[in-house]
């Protein structure tokens, strides 16, 4: 069964459990995976990753939006903002631990022989689906500009 099934499962399971913040958030992001499919084109699906990717987008959206909030002074809407957050990473993959990533671009420059700032492009795009929806895409860049200066 893949991820699009799985969320139209957990929707049909929020209404029957009358449970208004998961179904809330659920309809949110089958509304926004349809969009992308329309935008995609005639008779396009997305496929799971897409649909990871599209979750990984709101996710993000939401933490600006928690730090708006908490700026603003409205701990209330910060913490409403947090729940759904919750709800939407239980359909991501297991993030991957610091150590984790360290491994990887260790590997990646190995395979890739990158080094110095040229071989930064190169081992993106080693690593990007590596670490595709399990890690920020800016901590990887960070921790592959530090590895890479390294003499």
């Amino acid at each position: 069964m893949g991820l699009r099934e799985t969320l139209l499962d957990h929707q049909k399971e929020s209404l029957k459990a009358k449970d208004s913040a998961r179904l809330s958030v659920l309809r949110l992001l089958l509304s926004q995976v349809k969009n992308r499919e329309i935008e995609k084109g005639k008779g396009s699906t997305l496929t799971d990753e897409e649909i990871i990717e599209t979750i990984s987008s709101m996710v993000r959206k939401m933490d600006e939006s928690i730090e708006s909030f908490t700026a603003g002074g409205r701990a209330d809407l910060a913490d409403k903002e947090r729940a759904e957050q919750a709800i939407l990473r239980a359909y991501l993959p297991e993030p991957l631990s610091e150590e984790a990533i360290d491994r990887l671009i260790a590997e990646g420059i190995a395979e890739t022989k990158a080094s110095g700032p040229k071989g930064m492009g190169p081992l993106m795009q080693w690593l990007s689906p590596r670490t595709k929806g399990r890690a920020d895409n800016r901590i990887v860049s960070q921790k592959v500009k530090a590895a890479l200066e390294k003499p």
